[in-house]
């Protein structure tokens, strides 16, 4: 066993963080199957979720799109070509400032996401409900204040 290899190492620390690594790539893995059903890649499915998460009218600056799923402009570009191509969002310029484009969830798109997103939420509460409703209440709790401590750290 590691432990007894790596005696510094915390044990619980260890536990905890291997877990949630686990538990992200089992999730991954099987958001990542629902949405091939749809011809969908995650990295798609991402960034249709950021548009539809900002509310109605499913839109917003590439630059705001970059930031909000960490990357780079150019590759923000690169996604929304591709998007666009396959009529899940449109860009057009913003009414008030040419020089700005917005992108836009598309009626397709909107409908890609909301099938997607439905079959994903089912995959997370049969992993979530596995747990009883206290247990889950207060894993919800602590790994809310583990990630405030993440917001302030930034």
């Amino acid at each position: 066993m590691w432990s007894g290899e790596l005696t510094e190492l915390d044990r619980d620390v260890e536990g905890i963080t291997v877990r949630l690594q686990v538990l992200n790539r089992y999730l991954e893995r099987r958001r990542e199957a629902v949405l091939a059903t749809y011809g969908l890649q995650l990295w798609e499915f991402k960034t249709l979720h950021m548009l539809r998460r900002g509310g109605r009218p499913y839109a917003a600056t590439p630059g705001a799109l970059a930031r909000q799923l960490g990357m780079s402009a150019a590759a923000m570009t690169n996604r929304l070509d591709a998007l666009e191509r396959r009529g899940y969002v449109e860009r057009t310029h913003d009414r008030d400032d040419r020089r700005k484009v917005v992108a836009t969830l598309t009626r397709a798109g909107s409908e890609l996401w909301k099938r997607g997103i439905g079959e994903i939420l089912q995959v997370e509460e049969e992993l979530i409900h596995q747990l009883p409703a206290d247990d889950r209440t207060r894993l919800d709790d602590l790994l809310r204040r583990l990630v405030l401590v993440t917001e302030t750290d930034s």
